[in-house]
C-alpha cells in the first residue's frame, strides 16, 4: 500500500452531483480529490431542468450565468395535463414563475454541456482528478480510500457520489432500499415548427408522464415514460416515425415535429439509503436516492445534497471542529432525509396513480390537482416545495 496523499475532502464520482460537490468544496478553500471512476463513452441525450436553488449552486461554483445561460432555455411556466383518459380527470394546471416572484423557475441544461463545464471548473479550482475506482475503505481519525490503481488517498470527509451501486456506501454498511416500476424512460430532443413560449408541459398518460421541456429556439427535450415493451418498440422506430408519435402525443401543440436527436432508454426504479451518512462518508445523489423523472426533482435534490454537505463541513471547519465527525454526519443525515423522503413519497404516489387503474387512486390524484389549481396559497406552497425552498446556499 502506498503512503496516503492527504486532502481535506475526497469526492467519489464524476457525474454532475459529484463534480458540483467537488467545485463547491474547492471554492470554499478545501483541498479536494475527485475519484472519477470509469469514463462514460456514450453520448447522453438527457437534459436537466435546474431550478433556482440549483442555479445558485452553479453560481457558487463560478459557472452561472456565464455561457451556459446563453446556450440554455428558461422555464417560465410549468404545465400539468391529465391525458390519461381516466374516469376522473384533473383540470389542467399551469404554474407561472411570476406567481413565485421569479423571472423563471429554472433553466433546462443539456448534460452534454453541463458536465464538461463542471469538469473544467473543478480543474480551475485545483481539484485533483484520479481516474480510478474505489478498491477499499477504512476510517478512524481520518478516512483512507485505496484505489484500484494502487494509489491511497486520505481526508477528514468523503462524499460518495458514485451512483446507485456505490462502493463507498457498501463499504460503510449502509443498506439501500430499492424498488422498480413497470416503466422505461426515453430521453430525446426534437425540433418543432411552433414556439414553446418557455413552457414545460408534463402530460400525464396511462404509462407515465410525457414531458416536453424548452431548449433554445424552436427545439425541446423530451422525457417519455412508457411500458418497457412499448418503449423498446419506440426505440426501434426511424426518426420520421418517432417524430409522428411525438407530434400525436403532444396533440400538435408544438406544430410539426422534426430533427430528432440521439435517443436513449432508461429502466425506471426508485431507491433510498437507510442512512445518508456514516463513518466519515456522506452520500450524495444516486448513492443516496433515485426517483423517476417527475417534477424535475432528481438532480435538483442531488445538488442540494452537495450544497448541504459543504455548508455543514465549512461551518464546522470555521469553528475549528472535525468536519467528518459523527455529529456532523448526523446533522447531514437528518437534514437530507427531511428533504428527500417526502419528495420521494409524493413522486412515487403520483407515478403509481398513473400506472394503476384503481379508481380511488385516480380520484385522489384528480382531486389533489384540482385543489392545487383552485387554491392560491396551496399553489404557492407547492411551487416553493418544487423549487426546493429553504435550501442553504453554498455561496
Amino acid at each position: 500500500m502506498s503512503k496516503p496523499v492527504e486532502f481535506d475532502v475526497i469526492v467519489a464520482g464524476a457525474g454532475p452531483a459529484g463534480l458540483a460537490a467537488a467545485c463547491l468544496a474547492a471554492a470554499r478553500g478545501f483541498a479536494v480529490a475527485l475519484i472519477t471512476g470509469p469514463r462514460e463513452t456514450r453520448p447522453d441525450p438527457r437534459t436537466v431542468a435546474l431550478m433556482m436553488p440549483s442555479l445558485a449552486v452553479l453560481e457558487a461554483c463560478g459557472l452561472w450565468p456565464g455561457d451556459l445561460r446563453a446556450q440554455t432555455a428558461p422555464l417560465r411556466k410549468l404545465r400539468l395535463v391529465d391525458d390519461t383518459g381516466a374516469a376522473f380527470v384533473a383540470p389542467e394546471l399551469v404554474f407561472s414563475a411570476r406567481e413565485a416572484g421569479l423571472d423563471a423557475f429554472g433553466w433546462n441544461i443539456p448534460l452534454a454541456l453541463l458536465k464538461p463545464r463542471l469538469e473544467a471548473r473543478a480543474l480551475e479550482l485545483g481539484v485533483k482528478f484520479h481516474q480510478a475506482s474505489v478498491a477499499s475503505y477504512a476510517a478512524d481519525a481520518e478516512a483512507v480510500v485505496n484505489l484500484d490503481n494502487g494509489d491511497t488517498l486520505a481526508a477528514r470527509l468523503v462524499l460518495a457520489a458514485d451512483g446507485r451501486n456505490s462502493a463507498l456506501r457498501q463499504a460503510v454498511g449502509i443498506e439501500m432500499i430499492s424498488w422498480s416500476y413497470d416503466q422505461t424512460a426515453i430521453a430525446v430532443s426534437f425540433a418543432h415548427s411552433q414556439p414553446h413560449h418557455d413552457i414545460s408541459s408534463e402530460y400525464h398518460k396511462q404509462a407515465g408522464p410525457f414531458t416536453t421541456v424548452p431548449l433554445p429556439g424552436r427545439r425541446s427535450s423530451l422525457v417519455w415514460m412508457e411500458r418497457p415493451q412499448r418503449a423498446e418498440e419506440l426505440m426501434q422506430l426511424d426518426d420520421k416515425a418517432l417524430a409522428a408519435e411525438i407530434q400525436a402525443l403532444s396533440h400538435g401543440e408544438l406544430g410539426l415535429i422534426s430533427e430528432i436527436g440521439p435517443r436513449r432508454a432508461f429502466p425506471m426504479s426508485g431507491a433510498r439509503a437507510s442512512s445518508f451518512a456514516r463513518n466519515r462518508v456522506m452520500l450524495i445523489g444516486e448513492a443516496a436516492h433515485t426517483v423517476p423523472p417527475i417534477g424535475a426533482q432528481g438532480l435538483n435534490m442531488s445538488f442540494r445534497d452537495a450544497d448541504d454537505a459543504i455548508v455543514l463541513a465549512a461551518a464546522a471547519r470555521d469553528r475549528a471542529e472535525d468536519f467528518g465527525a459523527a455529529k456532523l454526519l448526523t446533522d447531514y443525515d437528518l437534514k437530507r432525509q427531511r428533504d428527500v423522503r417526502p419528495r420521494q413519497t409524493v413522486i412515487d404516489l403520483m407515478n403509481r396513480s398513473l400506472l394503476s387503474a384503481y379508481l380511488p387512486l385516480e380520484a385522489g390524484r384528480a382531486a389533489s390537482l384540482a385543489t392545487l389549481a383552485s387554491f392560491g396559497p396551496l399553489r404557492r406552497f407547492a411551487m416553493s416545495i418544487g423549487l426546493g425552498g429553504g435550501t442553504n446556499r453554498a455561496g
